[in-house]
């Protein structure tokens, strides 16, 4: 697959301005642009910077708001309930773990809810905000209906993901996943890269196996071991979706498709003040030595490293970062593109 390496700092300055080019602040730009970039530098690029051509048409078309005005629905001690008033999701969704981890360093914790809001990007992006505040969190979204429940061929919920972080004196553990076989943005960069998909990522619309993307995206991705997956991607969207008073399973519309109706999308946010349960350095050197204890087990044949999650992407961006991102050149052309349509300046 033909390449360009690009510089990480250049590809988020670009994505900054192209935002503020639709009349974007400077600040929600950046959080949004940082927020698709640190996927690219994760190796995460499904929620990357291949992204930003629907997002931006999206803001062209107002069905997602340039203006970001939360609202706070209700407020107590350790809860939060906002609503994002058709902000971008990532936005939104710094905003409310800020407000999470704020309330939490008073409270103990936080649990907030977010509705009337937008594809969020990269959930571990927020579970690392409160890690490095010596924060325990979680956080969820909802999606579109891409996953069949389990013993149907039809979706009704979304690749849900879940994400959780807990710091250490360095790299945080981090877990960033959907209950499915593979995230459907996946496929969908599968399919703009003309590439198939491997067999067991995904079902046609009427219940075949199908290593065609395009395929893929008509019909479901399968969960991850079957009613177990099922189970969860139900329980984030009860979460994100019904607790927070957003729109939930095939009732939520598809920001791929639909440019004139906006999404209602759901997300939660969890942030514990470790220092209110254990000392937080011998939180951090108990997590550190369970990481020892699991990468010393014995491996099996052919394993040469047994890794913690969230270390082949924290291992991914600091080597990224030094010597930039091979971006497929699809992706570079389609951004450079972006760039005679909102007139920025491109320079990669």
């Amino acid at each position: 697959m033909e390449t360009r390496n690009v510089n990480w700092e250049a590809l988020l300055e670009y994505c900054r301005n192209l935002f503020m080019s639709l009349g974007m602040s400077e600040a929600d730009a950046f959080v949004s642009a940082d927020n698709l970039v640190d996927a690219d530098l994760c190796g995460v690029e499904s929620h990357g910077v291949s992204r930003m051509a629907v997002y931006m048409k999206r803001l062209a078309t107002g069905v997602v708001s340039k203006d970001a005005r939360m609202a706070v629905l209700q407020e107590h001690p350790a809860s939060l309930a906002l609503s994002a008033q058709n902000a971008m999701g990532m936005v939104a969704g710094k905003y409310a773990m800020e407000r999470c981890i704020e309330k939490a360093k008073e409270n103990g914790s936080c649990f907030a809810t977010v509705n009337n809001s937008n594809h969020y990007g990269m959930s571990s992006y927020y579970v690392n905000m409160a890690a490095r505040e010596n924060m325990f969190a979680i956080t969820g979204t909802n999606a579109p209906p891409n996953i069949a429940p389990w013993g149907s061929y039809q979706a009704y919920p979304g690749t849900n993901p879940i994400a959780f972080a807990a710091p250490t004196h360095g790299d945080p553990v981090l877990l960033d996943m959907a209950p499915s076989v593979v995230a459907m943005g996946k496929v969908i960069l599968a399919a703009k890269l003309g590439k198939d998909i491997p067999e067991g990522w995904a079902l046609t619309k009427d219940g075949c196996h199908t290593t065609n993307p395009k395929e893929g995206m008509e019909g479901t991705v399968l969960p991850i071991g079957g009613p177990k997956g099922y189970g969860i991607t139900v329980f984030v969207d009860i979460m994100s979706g019904i607790l927070s008073g957003a729109q939930f399973g095939p009732h939520l519309n598809n920001m791929w498709k639909d440019f004139e109706n906006p999404q209602n999308v759901g997300h939660f946010f969890l942030a514990v003040d470790i220092s209110k349960f254990v000392d937080v350095d011998v939180f951090k050197t108990r997590v550190e030595q369970m990481a020892r204890e699991i990468k010393a087990l014995p491996k099996n044949p052919g394993v040469e490293e047994i890794l913690m999650p969230g270390e082949p992407e924290q291992r991914r961006r600091r080597e990224r970062k030094e010597h930039g991102i091979d971006m497929p050149l699809v992706v570079y052309e389609e951004l450079k593109g972006l760039s005679d349509i909102y007139s920025v300046a491109f320079p990669l």
